[in-house]
């Protein structure tokens, strides 16, 4: 992963991904105010390799969470922005993809649930999904869009691995991720347990 250097500021005039916001509104009879960010929407996908029992994540660099411990790197899903004219299941494909080289067909795409975060300055609503995944599936390495300069690590964990991850605070990962393996574990895992063995 890069090493960060030459951190600086300056003020967000013109982005095309949030739009700062103050809210005007009576509550109960008295004026109130309240500062947001407008913000996409995303969607995020657990991916599993049933023959490895392995939960495929990904690892890169958060400007916000540098300011908060120094390092700045997260584990997350797999995911996007709401930002384009297609299904939320047709853009988490091309997420897929584009982040770990896996093609996955949208008949392969299961919607998990959906939920709201940051509900204090932005309610993005976020829908994670999730697929089973084989080798036949992946064509690339991943790494995210080069245009974009994204540089994405793919993180292959195996799912002995995946609950002390969720517990570990020492290690910065998303609300999402953390749902994702909740659910993993008390809908999925159960059942592959209980599966005869070949």
């Amino acid at each position: 992963m890069p090493k960060i250097t030459d951190v600086r500021f300056d003020d967000c005039q013109d982005s095309p991904y949030i739009r700062p916001k103050r809210m005007h509104f009576l509550q109960d009879g008295q004026p109130r105010a309240w500062d947001m960010v407008h913000v996409h929407d995303t969607v995020a996908i657990l991916l599993f390799d049933r023959t490895h029992e392995e939960l495929i994540l990904v690892r890169q660099f958060r400007p916000p969470v540098y300011l908060r411990n120094d390092d700045g790197y997260t584990y997350e899903l797999c995911a996007g922005l709401v930002d384009k004219d297609k299904s939320l299941e047709a853009i988490i494909q091309d997420e897929a993809w584009e982040e770990c080289g896996y093609r996955i067909p949208l008949a392969e795409i299961h919607k998990m649930n959906s939920f709201y975060t940051s509900i204090g300055f932005a309610a993005s609503r976020q829908t994670i999904f999730y697929a089973f995944v084989d080798q036949s599936m992946q064509y690339s390495d991943g790494g995210g869009n080069a245009h974009e300069r994204e540089q994405i690590e793919v993180v292959r964990l195996p799912i002995q691995e995946a609950r002390a991850l969720i517990y570990n605070e020492a290690i910065a990962k998303t609300s999402g991720l953390m749902y994702a393996f909740y659910w993993f574990f008390e809908q999925f895992y159960p059942q592959l347990l209980s599966e005869p063995q070949p």
